[in-house]
């Protein structure tokens, strides 16, 4: 997984799960040597990462398995949500819809973007994967349930002093401009 940084993109963003400090998410966190390792950046949209998989993600030779762009989708929609409304939340459904292949050693550019201003649960996001060009090559929309850390503690391997972290961490976040949520 190599980062594809952009000239015009603004710095980073950074997520709240960076308050912990050996997190292991598979989408984003740099401490996972056989994550994606994803950094997001605030997006007219939305929110958005760059990214280029190497051979280590091949499905077909030179074709990116097909369950990472949905992995991918749901990294950046998930996020969004945990920066803007600034609660995290399972995933309960997805759908993606593949226009064509994501290629290894080629850049690509993840877009989410939340589909209404609604606070109410739950919450509907979208992304779309472009190329370098601009052309979409994946769509995707899920629906999300937001969840109180403290309700599915027996879940998670946090103690005590980490949940207290990171709850503090989801209400001062870095949020993202509430134009990422389209009307």
């Amino acid at each position: 997984m190599e980062h594809c940084a952009h000239p015009a993109d603004p710095p980073a963003v950074a997520v709240p799960w960076s308050v912990i400090p050996d997190y292991h998410c598979f989408g984003c966190s740099p401490h996972n040597p056989s994550g994606l390792r994803l950094t997001f950046t605030p997006h007219p949209d939305g929110l958005q990462a760059r990214f280029r998989l190497n051979r280590s993600f091949e499905s077909y030779p030179g074709v990116v398995h097909g369950g990472l762009t949905g992995v991918i989708c749901d990294e950046v929609m998930g996020n969004l949500i945990v920066l803007v409304r600034h609660v995290p939340a399972f995933t309960i459904s997805q759908r993606t819809r593949f226009l064509t292949p994501l290629l290894i050693d080629r850049e690509y550019r993840c877009v989410a973007t939340l589909s209404d201003k609604s606070a109410e649960a739950p919450i509907r996001a979208s992304a779309d994967i472009l190329d370098a060009d601009g052309d979409l090559c994946a769509s995707s929309s899920a629906t999300y349930q937001p969840f109180v850390l403290a309700d599915v503690r027996h879940q998670l391997s946090l103690d005590d002093d980490e949940v207290a972290l990171l709850s503090h961490a989801l209400t001062t976040a870095d949020a993202v401009p509430s134009n990422g949520v389209q009307p």
